[in-house]
């Protein structure tokens, strides 16, 4: 998941206090973060070699010390997808903050809960139903002391219109195809032409949504299960139109009758459908 955000980080510094009577009022200068103490906050589930925040922008100090940094980072976090239900599917991913050497006797972290208001830019495949913020306290296997990570919950909604509009009408409509396939005489050479040519778009669908969703072996989707299924119906069509036009096209000159067919459907059969 690519995440472009605000990293809005407080804290506070007493050695950087000072009385603005002193210095004419002053309460709050702009300082580059590379002259003041920060806070080694890191995306722990990164997935790409930068860490920490590439671009430093300045802080906005405060007279009694606050420290306000909000720099612009893009992300890349790893995130369990699940595409069973796609392209009606929500996805659930999370952002996990944290300092990575400093336990929570010397750095302790709080979430601050900010609305997204104009800040937020809409994206136009998926949308946010949730985001629930939680704070964790945890014990790792290479120390005793507990670490403090906020972790940022996302619950995205896939918005479904164009996958419905450009694969599932069509899909189901290239389906029902099949079953007029029968309607055709049996002496039209086009019904295993329209047979194949079904089966082949049912094939192109298939590998586009391939194409379209990550790999995973996970979950199957069920739009996927559809067009194999589909697939298969196809198949048994054309099997069955072949031997319908095969049928079909027999002769007394081609082929003889089977003395089984003769005693079965000319001997046996006729007195019971008296």
């Amino acid at each position: 998941m690519t995440t472009s955000l605000w990293v809005r980080q407080k804290w506070i510094d007493y050695r950087l206090t000072w009385d603005p009577e002193e210095y004419e009022g002053l309460k709050r200068v702009h300082v580059p973060i590379s002259f003041l103490w920060k806070p080694d906050i890191l995306l722990y589930n990164n997935v790409e070699g930068t860490y920490d925040v590439s671009m430093l922008t300045k802080a906005l100090l405060d007279y009694n010390g606050s420290v306000w940094w909000s720099p612009p980072a893009v992300y890349k976090s790893s995130c369990d997808i699940d595409v069973e239900y796609f392209p009606f599917d929500e996805q659930n991913c999370s952002l996990k903050f944290g300092s990575w050497t400093h336990d929570s006797s010397r750095l302790d972290l709080f979430p601050v809960r900010v609305p997204l208001g104009d800040t937020y830019w809409r994206n136009a495949e998926w949308e946010i139903v949730e985001m629930p913020i939680r704070r964790h306290k945890i014990s790792y296997p290479c120390c005793d002391d507990q670490y403090v990570d906020i972790t940022f919950y996302f619950v995205l909604h896939r918005k479904s219109l164009f996958y419905i509009v450009t694969f599932v009408v069509p899909c189901v409509l290239i389906t029902i195809l099949t079953i007029f396939v029968f309607y055709l005489p049996s002496n039209c050479g086009e019904k295993v032409t329209l047979c194949i040519s079904i089966l082949l778009a049912l094939i192109v669908f298939l590998l586009l949504i391939a194409d379209m969703i990550p790999p995973t072996s996970k979950a199957v989707p069920l739009i996927g299960v559809y067009l194999l299924f589909s697939m298969g119906m196809v198949t048994v069509s054309i099997l069955l139109t072949v031997i319908v036009i095969h049928i079909f096209h027999r002769t007394p000159l081609t082929h003889t009758l089977r003395p089984w067919v003769r005693t079965v459907f000319i001997e046996i059969l006729p007195p019971y459908s008296s």
